[in-house]
């Protein structure tokens, strides 16, 4: 591609200390070349400046000298091409007397008020003043004690010939304040300020929260923005939106001047937020942070039944009902006020709603007439009050001491070994009374044995009952002269023991006549009874004869002609049977003349057994995904082992399996079966006199296995 030249140098002619400028341009802006003089290379320094833009090459030499005469040529790189031309110095022997005028700066360019200066943040400032003088000035700028520079930035200044401009790319608020420029020269110096003012759109508006809710309203109140961008606030916007949604809807086009704003057209029991804008002649700001969540609610109604419970020297406690109307928000709490008869200054009494309907207000002042108002508080803000119908004079009632007894407490309590106790003696008297225990008329010293007093009543507790525990508790309240007592008989009862010396006194026809005496310990209470029981010596089993026997002595009849019987009792309280039986010391033969009786030593059965499955387990079809369960039942002595085992492998360890005995009973619970949980199944029982074992098939089905097949088959 050949090079085309589109501007040649051109000769120069230039006097001493002048600048010569040698410029060509050529039709490819990539091609380089070297500047010659004389046939030698130029060499770039403080006073020569070699440039190349785009298309253009320069070769700058500043305060020309005789000795830079002389043919320069430009060769570009790559080309057989070369561009000459020639430099002359021109003497000129002339007395020159430099014209001197102190320097001015002209700030009434464009004829606008140039002292201060509007801009908007994020746009451009340029601001050129027109600065004269002989020889040139130079010019400063400042802000403060900071010079602003002449190198490419944000803020900078720009210098051409006697106009110096200020610049600035993007004003932001850090830019506001004043500026100095200044011109000076050897002849003199002048100064000027100009003031930069930036203006912005206002910061959001701050805090904003709902002060009252409505049926279908609330009222919005925030402050104005902190910052309103040097430009007054003209108004707001506002957006709300349900905390459930993500999209804001606007409630406001035009401007709403007023910091106070009640939302409508709302739906009751829906949570909302709100955010509000500032604007002003520059714009919007951002929206504000949103408000907590709030719900138009309506107020409950006031409360009911407002009374008073009690009254001291300083204190009075308040009672009173729910609303009848509570709306969709529910009841946060209550308020209590009160102020002195003949006042109109109401004082709050609880700084917190309080949740329970009754409060004691205290710190009130001894002898004075007051009244009181309860307000119920949810979301929306108070109910109408209720308030008392009479002044209450705030005195201390003295009131004699008196304990009401339970009515279940007017008898004997009678309690069994290991029960808890736990007694609540109401009482009434005012000033507080003092509370004493006794126990059988002596003070209640035992630590088992614990109380606790309140100011209505009182509780004796005792975790687990002992038989020594047994006894009259009396309970005291006095108030200075006056008392009053109450006496808790309190009984604690067992099982009793055996009865003693069972033994068979005679024995005629088919009848035999046993006697035995009452057991040692009667249990702390009076024997109701006695339980008999007969056993055949052939079949060793137990059979009961009578139940409830009054006296100690019975006839047991209709014995067997032949047979060997032993007998045994059980005595019987209201706790229930004894826990061991008094055995016969002798047993009844019944032979032919039924006339003879045979004692007989008595010998302890071995009741040692090997283990004996007594109920198999059963084939069973199940529905994958439900839990399950398979029961046998065994019996030995001693205890047996019990082995669970799946496909003749032990069952140990795993989660899925719920292995339980209950008195003999044998039962593996297999949790949400899976087809893999099909198998054989067995159960093996296992003590030193030998081993017994069962098993069964457990068929899984899939989850599709017909409804019908597994109701047949239940059937």
């Amino acid at each position: 591609k050949e090079l085309e030249v589109l501007q040649s140098i051109a000769d120069l002619t230039v006097k001493a200390d002048e600048q010569a400028v040698f410029k060509c341009e050529v039709s490819d802006e990539k091609v380089t070349g070297k500047w010659f003089k004389d046939g030698i290379e130029v060499q770039p320094s403080d006073r020569i400046k070699i440039a190349h833009f785009g298309r253009t090459h320069k070769l700058t030499i500043d305060d020309v000298k005789p000795s830079d005469a002389g043919d320069y040529t430009f060769v570009p790189d790559g080309y057989a091409l070369s561009l000459s031309a020639k430099l002359n110095f021109l003497e000129i022997k002339i007395e020159y007397v430099p014209r001197q005028d102190p320097p001015k700066i002209h700030l009434d360019t464009g004829g606008r008020d140039n002292k201060n200066i509007t801009v908007a943040a994020g746009n451009k400032l340029r601001f050129d003043v027109e600065v004269t003088g002989e020889p040139a000035p130079v010019v400063c700028w400042m802000k403060g004690d900071q010079v602003v520079s002449e190198a490419e930035g944000r803020v900078r200044v720009e210098t051409r010939k006697t106009v110096s401009s200020f610049v600035i790319e993007g004003s932001e608020r850090g830019d506001e304040g004043p500026y100095t420029i200044t011109a000076a020269n050897p002849v003199g110096e002048d100064k000027a300020e100009i003031f930069v003012r930036i203006v912005d759109v206002p910061n959001p508006p701050e805090n904003v929260k709902c002060t009252s809710v409505g049926e279908d309203s609330a009222f919005i109140t925030w402050d104005p923005p902190s910052f309103d961008g040097r430009v007054p606030v003209k108004g707001y916007l506002m957006e709300r939106k349900k905390v459930s949604s993500s999209r804001w809807t606007k409630l406001n086009f035009d401007v709403y001047e007023s910091t106070t704003y009640e939302a409508r057209k709302m739906i009751e029991g829906v949570l909302y937020e709100m955010r509000v804008f500032a604007v002003n002649d520059i714009g919007i700001s951002q929206p504000s942070t949103s408000s907590k969540p709030f719900m138009p609610i309506a107020p409950t109604g006031e409360p009911t039944h407002l009374g008073v419970v009690d009254v001291t020297d300083s204190t009075c406690a308040l009672k009173w009902r729910p609303p009848e109307k509570i709306g969709a928000g529910g009841i946060d709490g209550y308020i209590i006020e009160y102020r002195t008869e003949g006042s109109d200054q109401w004082v709050q009494a609880n700084e917190e709603p309080v949740g329970k309907n009754q409060y004691r207000v205290k710190d009130l002042p001894g002898g004075e007439k007051m009244l009181f108002r309860v307000f119920a508080v949810n979301v929306a803000g108070r109910s109408p009050p209720a308030t008392l119908s009479q002044a209450i004079t705030i005195r201390e009632i003295v009131e004699n001491p008196k304990i009401r007894v339970p009515r279940n407490l007017r008898s004997k309590l009678i309690k069994a070994v290991g029960e808890k106790v736990n007694l609540v003696i109401p009482f009434r008297g005012k000033p507080r009374p003092i509370v004493t225990w006794f126990k059988d008329g002596a003070l209640l010293e035992d630590k088992t044995v614990g109380t606790r007093t309140s100011e209505v009543d009182s509780i004796l507790f005792i975790r687990s009952a002992e038989r020594r525990h047994s006894g009259v508790f009396t309970l005291s309240v006095q108030i200075e002269n006056m008392s009053d007592s109450a006496n808790i008989n309190i009984q604690v009862v067992e099982k009793p023991g055996p009865p003693i010396n069972v033994h068979v006194t005679d024995i005629w026809g088919f009848n035999a006549a046993l006697e035995w005496k009452p057991p040692k310990d009667d249990g702390n209470c009076e024997i109701i009874g006695y339980t008999i029981q007969k056993c055949d010596m052939k079949t060793k089993e137990w059979f009961t004869v009578y139940e409830h026997n009054r006296r100690p002595s019975c006839t047991v009849s209709d014995l067997v002609m032949g047979n060997e019987y032993s007998f045994r009792v059980f005595s019987e309280n209201i706790c229930g049977l004894s826990d061991d039986p008094g055995n016969s010391k002798n047993t009844a033969v019944i032979n032919k003349t039924g006339l003879i009786y045979q004692p007989k030593p008595y010998k302890e059965k071995d009741m040692n057994r090997s283990p004996k499955f007594t109920a198999p387990l059963v084939d069973r079809s199940v529905i994958a995904g439900y839990t399950t369960a398979i029961s046998c039942a065994v019996r030995g002595n001693p205890k047996p082992k019990i082995i669970w085992m799946k496909n003749n492998i032990t069952i140990k360890g795993d989660p899925k399996f719920l292995m339980q005995n209950k008195q003999g009973v044998l039962t593996l619970n297999i949790r949400k079966t899976s087809l893999f949980d099909g198998g054989r199944y067995s159960c093996r029982a296992i003590n030193e006199l030998g081993v017994d074992e069962v098993d069964c098939k457990l068929e899984v089905q899939g989850a599709d296995f017909p409804l019908k097949y597994l109701e047949d088959k239940s059937s």
